[in-house]
């Protein structure tokens, strides 16, 4: 396949996998060659990055050069400055923790902390001893925060900034109700996506928000989407239809020169799922996220599902996040697992309903 790998790190690696650091030692310390330096295009692929598979097996994303460079912007537009000091304790195999959080710091010369496991026990305390201000999240690692027993090391800590993705409303409120104040900075993309959303104004439980200016810059839609049949619904001249305000939609973003989607390693067919057709008007292609997403009147935009977190139930189409909020969560005993998929570990939760919860029913 053409395959090499490599590992960094004491002990001996296992057969066919190359010991990264002695390699670097043994090069040359000479120029880089033309064809590693001087890419032909800013879309040329720089680097890959596995997906975590929600649609399919994990593929290897092609990250271009030109997200690269708008990584590298990304603490920038958050309002963090070169005085900060950034806590990342996500995983670097993942973008979140690579692009936009290293490369970010660089981007603006900032200090980041980087935290080999996160630990919810100590995360406070790491924040007062190394003077953190801004900390990068995904939803559940604010869940497990506030499910911590009181301490100490959670008063009197610097944190002004929180910036991630996936933060539910519900623990949105707690989190900032017991460890603020401090402002949370919600925003929305994929690793291989054309398409992101920052939540600027601060408005709890969005992701960002559809203004005329920002979808001139960077243009998306919502379009009806059947979870049923798992495709967008199209009108009688075989286009898709844009949603109302309020009504979940399918985020769709046009491909262009301006917001490319490179696809994965391998063949053109493990793109397919990602590409529709048609959609608007005859030819065109716009890159399919998988996920539901609603804009009210005013706006904003809210994470409503992945297209595959959908079930039927005696007729009636429902979703993951619509069981979660039917359920009391004091009725819920939530067990945190860990998940190892290739290319590493992935957080996942377990539900355990109590007996006899008029919830038991969706369980079945």
């Amino acid at each position: 396949m053409g395959l090499h790998l490599w590992a960094a790190g004491p002990g001996t690696h296992p057969a066919g996998i190359s010991d990264l650091l002695a390699e670097v030692s043994a090069e040359v310390d000479g120029p880089v060659p033309g064809y590693l330096s001087s890419p032909q295009s800013v879309t040329d692929t720089c680097l890959y990055i596995f997906t975590s598979g929600t649609t399919g097996l994990p593929k290897a994303a092609r990250i271009s050069h030109l997200k690269i460079l708008q990584c590298q912007g990304f603490y920038q537009l958050c309002g963090v400055h070169q005085e900060d000091v950034i806590y990342l304790t996500l995983p670097l195999y993942h973008m979140s923790g690579s692009l936009l959080g290293v490369v970010g710091c660089l981007g603006i010369g900032a200090t980041v902390v980087l935290k080999s496991k996160f630990s919810a026990g100590q995360f406070w305390e790491d924040c007062q001893q190394h003077r953190v201000t801004v900390f990068q999240y995904i939803g559940e690692l604010c869940r497990y925060l506030v499910n911590q027993p009181l301490s100490k090391a959670e008063h009197g800590h610097k944190v002004r900034l929180v910036v991630g993705s996936g933060l539910r409303p519900d623990t949105w409120e707690r989190f900032v109700r017991r460890f603020g104040p401090l402002q949370v900075l919600e925003t929305y993309g994929l690793t291989e996506g054309n398409v992101a959303t920052i939540n600027y104004t601060g408005q709890q439980g969005a992701v960002g928000r559809a203004s005329w200016l920002y979808k001139h810059i960077f243009p998306f839609s919502l379009i009806r989407y059947d979870v049923t049949l798992g495709e967008p619904i199209r009108d009688p001249r075989g286009h898709c239809v844009a949603t109302s305000p309020g009504e979940p939609g399918l985020l769709v973003a046009p491909i262009s020169q301006q917001s490319p989607f490179l696809g994965y390693a391998g063949g053109p067919e493990l793109a397919q799922g990602k590409l529709l057709k048609d959609v608007f008007r005859p030819g065109d292609v716009f890159f399919n996220t998988g996920d539901l997403l609603v804009c009210d009147d005013q706006g904003f935009l809210r994470f409503h599902d992945r297209t595959g977190d959908t079930f039927r139930y005696l007729s009636i189409t429902g979703s993951s996040s619509w069981t979660s909020d039917l359920c009391d969560p004091k009725l819920l005993n939530l067990n945190s697992l860990i998940c190892h998929l290739n290319p590493g570990p992935q957080l996942i939760s377990h539900s355990q309903i109590s007996p006899f919860h008029p919830c038991d029913s969706l369980a079945r």
